[in-house]
């Protein structure tokens, strides 16, 4: 990938982190305004990077698993109610097609290709590494759902049973998130076909997945007032982000540990005499 394509991802980054920052010092159509376009430059991002990494299949397999697929089962899951609850979505976010606003897909492809590219970093087989994008990409809900139903985006007709200090959010909903998310990662591996890390081209998209954890963690418990989110989402999207935290720095700093300042003995010294 050549150097400009590299800043141009670092370029989409840097902007999405700057709406980011944006969204607690905002309210109301400003606010979805800066939800929105979020989505769509995290969709822009994680698409442009499948396709100058990997290729065209790359690129059209994400579409295609994350985008169509995405919103094919929150259609079934507006319509149904399965496999997430029976919910609604407010007019907040966009225009919708059947119930669905267009940028939700946007937002499942957005963080689907960080969690996978997080993966083949850590596990070799492809069960592990298709349980671990899922377990990703499940965990980022936990953030998610809870900043979204507390801004009114989208309301649960039955919001009971619910974790412990996150109310308004069944936990059935949070199962189907991994339920779906299983099902796209092993669509997404076998439509893209065997991928491996791509040393440095990857760094824009692992930079967003550790973005988006940290930056989750803080804003839910200092700013939008959701510690228990904070919490939830802190612990279990940390079990698979810290993990590639702590190998990317011993990769990046494999001599970290402390070396004595003694001299070494020359061994081809003859023992008592010196040079």
């Amino acid at each position: 990938m050549s150097a400009s394509k590299t800043l141009r991802d670092w370029g989409l980054l840097g902007a999405l982190v700057l709406l980011q920052i944006c969204y607690p010092l905002t309210s109301g159509d400003v606010r979805a305004g800066c939800t929105v376009a979020t989505v769509v430059l995290g969709y822009v991002l994680s698409v442009a990077h499948a396709f100058t990494t990997r290729g065209v299949r790359a690129a059209g397999a994400l579409i295609a698993t994350a985008t169509l697929g995405g919103f094919a089962v929150e259609a079934i899951g507006v319509a149904t109610g399965f496999p997430f609850g029976t919910y609604d979505y407010s007019g907040q976010l966009g225009p919708k097609l059947l119930g669905v606003p267009l940028i939700i897909p946007l937002a499942w492809t957005w963080m689907a290709w960080p969690a996978w590219l997080a993966a083949l970093r850590l596990a070799r087989g492809t069960t592990a590494r298709i349980v671990l994008a899922a377990l990703g990409l499940a965990a980022w809900d936990l953030f998610l759902d809870p900043q979204m139903v507390a801004e009114g985006y989208w309301t649960w007709h039955s919001p009971t049973p619910a974790l412990p200090g996150v109310p308004g959010i069944p936990i059935g909903n949070y199962a189907g998130w991994l339920g779906f998310a299983v099902l796209l990662m092993t669509a997404l591996r076998f439509a893209v076909g065997t991928l491996e890390p791509a040393d440095g081209r990857d760094a824009p998209m692992l930079a967003l997945w550790f973005w988006t954890y940290a930056s989750s963690v803080l804003a839910h418990a200092v700013f939008l007032g959701l510690p228990w989110s904070a919490l939830w989402g802190g612990v279990l999207m940390g079990a698979v982000v810290l993990p590639l935290a702590v190998r990317s720095a011993r990769v990046a700093s494999p001599t970290w540990l402390p070396r004595s300042s003694a001299p070494r003995p020359e061994p081809d010294s003859p023992p008592g005499r010196r040079r």
